[in-house]
């Protein structure tokens, strides 16, 4: 709200305009004098006062208390809505370029909501891109700016945050931030569908990455049950965008901005794609663990199909070492290996579970082919890269992998080195690698 000398001046100005005098303007609500005081600037008005002389003067109670016209709101939200249908659809470095257009915006007109709606967004944008430093960054720029929102509003930078440390590497910061905020979200009552959803899909990979398989499993059951259904919500958000141009150009403020709403929200349901698609991800590990390899191969390939589509490349990554390895029991080596071979580039900073991932696998099927010479090769740089990340039950599996190449090879005390070196990583699922798990909130009735 400006100072009240500026908003005296403002009301005294649209006053004349309209024809109206002090009395006309304040009755019945309030007195002439009362009008007086306000408009040299004597007096700051309450929001009550201003709302109720808004509306006496045909205008908006912000453009009376900033200056601002309401129409510049609304159309840096309807460009903030055009960001999301771009990242939710399109290319994240082409909604990178709306959401940044939108945060100079959002700054200059000094409106916050807005702004941490850009930040949020250029975030995801960074994720989907590789970029974990900026997103990072976003992230929490946008969690400062929602200090004082209840928990289901920061929700989506807290989730944010928990993934770019995931793809870090920093697998138990990023249960934690997920956990910590799950516990919170029934702690205080704030059991938000939609927020549940998003911290749920989200704490799955890490999971799975730290051998907490009955969590992730428990999660992505939690999650399927809160997913939203619809046909295709990419045309009903359409509609409503194109439908809040039209009440903006007939002056319809109020109407634009609540189809706006709509819209985005569509849009917030169209990211959580990325999320269910781990959702599939999980199902499909627990049906190659029963040993249902042609089920498990359907649903990560939806699970990839979904993530590839939405140009998710390092979550794409995750789901394909898992397919690998479905298409490794399968016999079907070669198709394998093709997958595995592209994900090696994956770098110690950006996937570095993954293409150890690749490289375990590889060292599988070399020594199922013979070859252990390439097998110990890819052990190796499985390990090496494994160490790094903290994903326990990895590094246990892979050192006894490792362990029993080395003793069928004659090579025992090098066998003992890599079995001690196993047990120091040993550690059961969901206890010494993780606190308790968070208690299930109360979920929504059907």
């Amino acid at each position: 709200m400006d100072e009240p000398a500026e908003i005296g001046r403002r009301v005294q100005r649209l006053r004349g305009e309209r024809g109206l005098t002090q009395r006309q303007l304040a009755e019945p609500a309030y007195t002439p004098a009362y009008v007086s005081t306000l408009e040299s600037g004597k007096v700051r008005p309450s929001e009550t006062a201003l709302r109720f002389l808004a509306e006496r003067l045909g205008t908006s109670y912000e453009e009376l208390a900033t200056g601002r016209p309401p129409r510049l709101g609304t159309e840096l939200r309807l460009a903030l809505t055009d960001a999301q249908r771009e990242l939710a659809t399109g290319a994240a470095d082409g909604a990178a370029v709306l959401f940044r257009r939108a945060l100079t915006d959002a700054e200059h007109l000094e409106l916050v909501p807005e702004r941490a709606e850009a930040l949020l967004g250029l975030g995801e944008c960074a994720l989907e891109c590789g970029q974990l430093p900026d997103a990072r960054r976003h992230f929490e720029e946008a969690e400062k700016l929602l200090a004082g929102e209840p928990l289901p509003r920061r929700a989506r930078a807290v989730r944010g945050r928990a993934i770019a440390h995931l793809l870090a590497g920093e697998l138990r910061y990023a249960c934690y931030l997920l956990e910590s905020a799950i516990d919170a979200l029934g702690a205080g009552g704030l059991a938000d569908p939609d927020a549940l959803l998003l911290l749920y899909a989200a704490v799955i990979s890490p999971y799975m990455d730290m051998g907490a398989h009955a969590r992730a499993a428990h999660a992505a059951e939690l999650a399927l049950a809160l997913a939203p259904s619809a046909t295709d919500p990419a045309l009903v958000a359409g509609m409503h965008r194109q439908v809040a141009r039209t009440f903006l150009a007939e002056g319809r403020i109020a109407d634009a901005d609540a189809s706006l709403a709509k819209a985005q929200a569509i849009y917030g349901q169209l990211r959580l794609r990325t999320d269910l698609a781990h959702c599939h991800w999980m199902r499909g590990y627990v049906q190659a663990q029963n040993g249902e390899l042609a089920a498990a191969e359907r649903e990560l390939r939806t699970a990839r199909d979904m993530l590839t589509a939405k140009r998710a490349a390092l979550f794409a990554a995750q789901v394909e070492v898992e397919l690998a390895d479905v298409l490794r029991r399968l016999g079907r080596y070669e198709e394998a290996a093709g997958l595995l071979s592209a994900l090696l580039d994956l770098d110690a900073r950006h996937g570095a579970v993954h293409a150890g991932g690749a490289h375990r696998l590889l060292g599988l099927i070399a020594e199922e082919r013979g070859d252990t010479e390439a097998a110990e090769e890819h052990y190796v740089r499985a390990l090496a890269l494994l160490e790094r990340s903290g994903a326990s039950g990895d590094l246990a599996d892979l050192c006894r992998l490792l362990g029993d190449l080395l003793r069928r090879t004659g090579r025992v005390e090098a066998a003992l080195d890599a079995y001690r070196t196993g047990l120091s990583h040993r550690a059961a699922p969901g206890t010494t690698t993780l606190g308790p798990a968070p208690t299930t909130p109360p979920l929504p009735g059907p």
